[in-house]
């Protein structure tokens, strides 16, 4: 298979880490249809996240009012992954 310009760029987006990630604290304010939910985090932003694969997995329930961590990617700092839920 040749590299092309374009292909070595794929190359290195799939070559990302996956844990490249920056984790906030804040709670969610609203719950949307899809899984999704729109969080208040602590330094005054909002996103739009959505639940992590492991939260899904064990039926972990997220409510209005809930206090969360949200992973934030630093390339979309409007969306996230809700990863753990505060008790």
């Amino acid at each position: 298979m040749r590299y092309t310009p374009a292909r070595r760029a794929e190359a290195a987006v799939e070559a990302m880490p996956k844990d490249d990630h920056i984790e906030f604290e804040g709670a969610v304010t609203e719950v949307l249809a899809g899984g999704l939910f729109r969080v208040k985090l602590d330094s005054g932003l909002t996103v739009l996240a959505h639940l992590a694969g492991k939260m899904r997995k064990f039926r972990i329930r997220i409510v209005l009012g809930d206090r969360v961590r949200v992973a934030v990617s630093p390339y979309d700092p409007a969306r996230g992954r809700i990863v753990y839920r505060i008790k």
